[in-house]
Order: C-alpha cells, then structure tokens, then sequence
C-alpha cells in the first residue's frame, strides 16, 4: 500500500520536518506493509532549501501591507507556483492508494497561503477519488471568506479520518464548521521523537551548573502569526532575553542560545549575544550560541544536550517533553498553551509580557528539578502511537470507516 503525506517537512523551522519524520515512520512501523512519501505543500525537496535572508524581507513586507493587499500578493505570486506544483501532485496521488495531510498548523487562514495549498491537495484527492486522512493538524481562529471556501473542499471528498492535535483546535474547528465533519483530538506526532544516538554539540556543564537552553524566536515571527498583541507576548525583544540572561551567568548557570532552524532566528540569537557583549564581561563558556540546525537531527541533538529549555517554538517544546528534557513555554499563539495544557505544565507556562527575569530563572530550576513526571510521560507517548496506529487502520480499511459527509 502506498500512501502520500503532504505537509510543510522541509520548512526551515525543523519542528515541521521533525513532526513529518515521525509520521512517516509511525505508518510505516505497523503490521501492513505501507510505502510512504512525503510532499512539502511549498515544492521543497530536501532540508536546508528556504529562501534564507530574503524570508525576512518578505515577511516584513506582508506584516506592513493591508490585509486585502497582502491576500491579493500571496494569491497571484502562489497560483502561478501551484500551477506548476498541481500536475506533479496529481501524479503521485494518482499512483497513490491514499492520502495524509498533516501535522503541523495547516488549517490556519495566512494571507491564503495555507488555503490555497491544502485546496490544491483536496482538487487532486476529488479528482482521483482517494480515501483521505486530515491528522493532528492545528487551526487557526480567523478565517476569511475565501479561505474557508477553499478548506471546505474538504467536505466533498471520502474523508476517514479528521483529527486536530489540541482542545483550542478542536473548538475552532467546530466554529468553522458547526455542522460537521467533526474533529477528534489525537497527541502531537512530534511526541514520538526518538532521542539522537549521536552526541550533543554543546559540551556539558560542570557539576553543580545548569545547561539552559534558550530557543529564540526572530520577534517578526511572533508578530507576524501570533494570536496577541506584540506588547503582551513574552521576551519578545532583546532586552528581555539580555535581562534573564544577566540573571542566570550571575547566578553561575551556563547559558545556550539556540534555535529551531530558521536562520532569522538564529540571527537574532547571534544579536542577543552581541547586545550581552556591550552590557557585560562574559567569562568563557558561560554563554554560547548554538549552529544553526539543518536537520530534524540536529535540533534534536541541541534539544538533549539541556538541563533545561525556554521556548515559544511549539515543538521546541514538544521534543524537549518526548525526550524527558524539562521546559518552560512562553505563549505567543495558543497552541503552545494547548500542549503545556495537554500534558498538565500548566505551571510551566508563561502567558503575557515578560514577567521579572527573577521570577523566569527561578520557573526554570523549579522546572529542571521536578522533572517530567514519569508515568504521564509513558502515557502521553502511549497515546500518540494510538493515534497513529487508528488512522493507518482507517487507511486500510476506508470503506469500514469512512466518515458521513455533509
């Protein structure tokens, strides 16, 4: 059996590709002997292919435009690309017995983006009649007119399965569709990350200290696709990484920038260091930044290498948790609020302006003391493997479970 997966694999924030290679091995592991490929929705065929600097730019730009003009730039510059990415979708669907599309925030209304890429998907599905999978995606709040025209398309195909990865995206989607189809939550497929056997890039602290890792996110990002107001979203500037910072080289911590992927960020991360430089003497190898990872492999290898990790990057958090690696989320969007709520961290969570940096390093050694709590943890990941292993049987079986359609 052959089934293809279309979600954002190769995007240079590898939660993405890391969440794609658990997928793809979780369908591959069962008792049914499945092929599976994986398209990246932008045409990307290998890791470490984004537009680098120039994201920046464009992000930049779209953030300054009307909302009406950036719709109409995102729609012309994608169609034309869509044209060409349609007939080489059609092909592999067509030789395909099924179809997935997920993980990962897909269902979200970004100037179009996603919608017109999942709409081409679903154009391909209808047009070859295969049986489809929507899993563990997130949803987005707002969607324009055009955008839910395009992701309803979903309802004409002979869906088996639909599943969203949290309680917001669940209450979302029904909003969006109070008259079905209905979504049911599954775990987050990046849960199944499996721990690097290769060593971790950052050496380890001396006995006594802590390795705490600081995933930074590039603020254009969280203002750019966050659900709150810049003002109200934590260390959303240099300053308040600088302060937190300050507090942990004096209280003796080692401290480590690092980030998911993406080279803005990692940019940003190189600037935090450069404003430390200004403001303090820093004794070597109390604070290091991170190379930039290239692959899922990498970022997991940084990931396992902390004591602990601060991060607004939902899979950040999430591999830090599959790894038993313990973590403090900042929110920005409300799926990172929805896993920390998934898997009870509630407590680990901070929600709002920067609270005192004081307040934030003592949130992190509470963190790294209490740990992550063992039978949860075997649960949670437990449950992430059923989730899989229902849709591959729902994509065996299709016509045993195919979904009623509205």
């Amino acid at each position: 059996m052959k089934i293809v997966v279309f979600n954002v694999k190769y995007s240079e924030n590898l939660g993405d590709g890391l969440l794609a290679e658990c997928v793809e091995s979780a369908l591959a592991s069962g008792r049914d002997e499945i092929e599976v490929e994986t398209i990246d929705l932008a045409g990307r065929r290998s890791f470490a292919t984004g537009h680098g600097g120039r994201r920046r730019l464009i992000l930049g730009l779209l953030h300054r435009l009307p909302a009406g003009a950036r719709r109409r730039l995102v729609r012309t510059v994608l169609e034309r690309r869509l044209r060409v990415l349609r007939g080489q979708w059609e092909e592999k669907v067509a030789a395909a017995d099924a179809v997935v599309i997920g993980g990962g925030n897909l269902f979200q209304d970004d100037d179009l983006n996603f919608p017109l890429k999942i709409a081409a998907v679903l154009d391909c599905v209808l047009l070859h009649d295969r049986p489809l999978a929507v899993y563990a995606v997130g949803v987005g709040m707002h969607w324009s007119e055009p955008a839910y025209d395009l992701f309803a398309r979903l309802k004409q195909t002979r869906l088996v399965h639909l599943s969203v990865r949290d309680g917001f995206a669940q209450d979302t989607w029904r909003e969006h569709f109070p008259e079905g189809p209905s979504a049911k939550i599954v775990r987050d497929p990046g849960l199944l990350v499996q721990a690097s056997r290769a060593n971790g890039g950052v050496p380890a602290a001396s006995k006594g200290r802590l390795t705490i890792g600081l995933c930074v996110t590039d603020p254009i990002i969280l203002q750019r696709h966050g659900a709150a107001p810049a003002d109200s979203i934590p260390f959303a500037n240099i300053d308040a990484y600088r302060d937190l910072i300050e507090v942990l080289l004096d209280d003796g911590q080692h401290v480590v920038l690092f980030c998911n992927g993406a080279r803005e960020d990692q940019v940003f991360a190189e600037r935090i260091r450069a404003s430390i430089a200004k403001h303090r003497v820093v004794a070597p190898g109390a604070l290091d930044v991170s190379k930039r990872p290239q692959l899922p492999d990498d970022l997991i290898q940084t990931i396992q290498s902390m004591d602990v990790v601060l991060a607004h990057r939902l899979h950040a958090c999430i591999a830090a948790y599959a790894l038993r690696i313990p973590h403090v989320g900042l929110g920005w969007d409300r799926k990172v609020e929805g896993f920390f709520n998934s898997v009870a961290r509630e407590t680990y969570f901070i929600k709002g302006a920067s609270p005192p940096s004081k307040h934030v390093a003592l949130l992190l050694k509470a963190a790294h003391q209490e740990g992550i709590e063992a039978r949860r943890h075997h649960d949670t990941i437990s449950e992430a493997r059923a989730g899989i292993s229902n849709m591959r049987r729902h994509l065996v079986e299709p016509d045993r479970c195919a979904m009623s359609q509205i």
